[in-house]
């Protein structure tokens, strides 16, 4: 079987692929003065909920007629009903032995999982915590199963760990079969953290996946084959929310510095303990019968990385792995970059943190490290960033979420008043969307901590509502509708299972598939785009739309567009690159078949299979 077959696709599919994307990356060059929009479109809003995969949302996807998608589903993975399908072996997890002294990124194999361990309850809303979770089986097979065979869609769930070093050893060099693992054996913390070094609380719930081909996800699943989506979309860092969401506004990594100038992260002494801020995922030599249990690693713990030096904690590893792959790491000497989550350098209101005396901060970052906000300032361009329950920045409420402001982390927003005015609440977002003349050019939406998806502590159910509402409230508004572009993703992945393709683009990732939907009377109705993309795609649309060249000389969106290999086409030939996501569209004209989004009449009812009226 050729690659093309595998992946379902034809030569003739991979020619017109390849000359869609031609025509639309040419209707982007074509590009005007600076400042002035390529395409029709003159307002982009990016909406990024929180931690699901591409799988763990589309595994069931099955696309319009034509259309080809690579999920659980199409791989023979699972079959339509979700359970086990003809290949399921391929996403069958392992058990490993690390060499109990340094960090691998491949483990050697011992074995594999004869069932699953079974899932746990941390920090699920409304179960006791750190058990197992009782409502799914103690013998789940092992590899991916249905979420909604166990319980509603509408439950909450643990929480699968989804850090920066854990990810990179779950990805295994590409055969993505240590999720499970290490996830039993590093999990999230260290010897701050009070869990022994036997139990992460974990368990298999990252295998866990929603199946649209059983109602799961329903309004999700009618903007896909209503509007178009990358099944080639990727976090574009190696880990969690905060290092990603810095990386959507910058193509680039935070890094420690004292007043602009690159410093070493310090060391504190907390509750009498010794505990850095510099990462280290060498194994403990203390922690019996665990031979992966990190050194210094927990949201209490490290998560700066001197990346640029291959004697540090497990950045030789990486080093190492890039350099087979002829990819160059992208980390400056001397700089210690943020991998995980901080505290950002400033309060929402612009007053600065205190970083010096206050443990885990990330400093402020200085001009060297520019944003998509400020290109945009710089070229009179028009933008906000609008976070839930952010309130006026002096009081935010608890469904307000720091480290996905991200902006809040930069000197050049926070010092200058006009900038920080643009960090609104999305309540703000609602008002401005009932006027075009009020909508800016370029918009961040980041929701309600409650609706923003997040495993444990919201809903794929909630993430879906917030992004339906918005959607339709635009599109009842035909002079702004006629005139945008929604982007709608996660920050990354979550911790849960994947079976695309990653591309090594230096140090930093990326990471594994996350869902991305483009809806637009300009989107192409249904398709599925193979393009290799990440987040500074979204960063290379919006300066390609408004041409305006790459933020640095080390972002991300400096990198070419791909070229798709002939004998697989989710593989650039040209890496590293990353597409502008224009090949998502059709500018020759819009589509007036586009409809408002709405709730399902009826849906399965994942327990029993029964219909049930009026959605979930």
């Amino acid at each position: 079987m050729s690659a093309m077959e595998k992946f379902g696709l034809s030569s003739l599919s991979m020619a017109v692929t390849l000359a869609l994307s031609q025509t639309a990356n040419a209707a982007a060059q074509a590009a005007p003065p600076p400042g002035r929009p390529a395409t029709p479109i003159e307002h982009v809003i990016v909406i990024v909920g929180e931690n699901h995969s591409f799988d763990n949302i589309f595994g069931g996807y099955r696309p319009r007629n034509g259309q080809t998608v690579l999920n659980l589903l199409s791989q023979g993975i699972i079959r339509q009903d979700g359970k086990p399908g003809p290949h399921f072996d391929r996403a069958a997890q392992k058990i490993a032995q690390g060499n109990g002294s340094t960090y691998e990124l491949a483990p050697k194999p011992v074995d594999r999982y004869k069932t699953l361990p079974q899932p746990d309850t941390t920090y699920a809303t409304g179960q006791p915590q750190n058990t197992p979770d009782l409502r799914f089986p103690a013998d789940l097979p092992n590899g991916p199963f249905q979420l909604t065979r166990y319980v509603s869609y509408s439950a909450f769930l643990g929480d699968p760990v989804h850090r920066f070093f854990q990810m990179w050893q779950q990805y295994d060099k590409g055969a993505n079969d240590l999720y499970v693992w290490v996830a039993s054996t590093a999990g999230t913390g260290n010897h701050t953290s009070g869990n022994a070094p036997d139990n992460t609380h974990q368990g298999g719930v990252a295998m866990g996946f929603y199946n649209m081909s059983t109602g799961d996800a329903p309004l999700f699943e009618e903007m896909a084959r209503e509007y178009a989506i990358s099944d080639n979309y990727h976090q574009a860092v190696m880990g969690g929310t905060g290092a990603n969401f810095i990386a959507l506004v910058t193509g680039d990594a935070a890094f420690y510095n004292d007043g602009g100038n690159p410093a070493v992260p310090p060391t504190w002494t907390l509750n009498g303990q010794t505990v850095s801020e510099i990462e280290n995922p060498n194994p403990q030599p203390n922690a019996a019968n665990n031979s992966n249990w990190y050194t210094e690693d927990g949201y209490n713990g490290g998560s700066f990385v001197a990346c640029a030096d291959p004697s540090q904690p497990g950045v030789g590893e990486i080093q190492q792995f890039l350099k087979s792959k002829h990819v160059d790491h992208n980390c400056e000497n001397g700089k210690y970059y943020l991998v995980n989550n901080y505290q950002l350098g400033y309060k929402p209101d612009g007053t600065p943190v205190d970083y010096k005396n206050t443990p885990f901060v990330l400093p402020p970052q200085p001009a060297s490290l520019p944003t998509i906000a400020d290109k945009l300032a710089e070229h009179n361009i028009s933008w906000k960033y609008y976070s839930g329950d952010r309130r006026d920045g002096k009081k935010p409420g608890p469904d307000y979420c720091g480290i996905c402001d991200p902006l809040t982390g930069f000197k050049s927003i926070m010092e200058n008043p006009a900038q920080r005015a643009n960090l609104q609440d999305v309540t703000q977002l609602y008002q401005d969307l009932a006027d075009e003349k009020t909508m800016p050019a370029v918009a961040f939406v980041r929701p309600f901590e409650t609706m923003a998806g997040h495993p444990a502590n919201s809903l794929t159910a909630s993430y879906e509502n917030f992004v339906t509402d918005l959607v339709n409230r635009v599109r009842h508004n035909p002079a702004l509708w006629e005139k945008t572009a929604i982007f709608i993703t996660m920050d990354e992945g979550g911790g849960y299972y994947d079976s695309g393709y990653i591309q090594q683009l230096d140090f930093f990732g990326d990471g594994p598939r996350i869902p991305l939907i483009a809806v637009s009377p300009y989107a192409k109705k249904g398709f599925v785009d193979h393009t290799y993309s990440d987040h500074a795609s979204i960063l290379k649309f919006i300066v390609a739309n408004w041409g305006l060249g790459p933020l640095s000389n080390r972002s991300r969106d400096r990198l070419p567009n791909p070229v798709a290999s002939p004998e697989n086409p989710y593989v650039p030939s040209n890496g590293p690159a990353i597409g502008d996501l224009m090949t998502l569209f059709d500018f020759s004209h819009p589509r007036q078949d586009a409809p408002p989004i709405t709730v399902p009449k009826v849906r399965v009812h994942a327990l029993d299979g029964r219909y049930e009226a009026g959605g979930f």
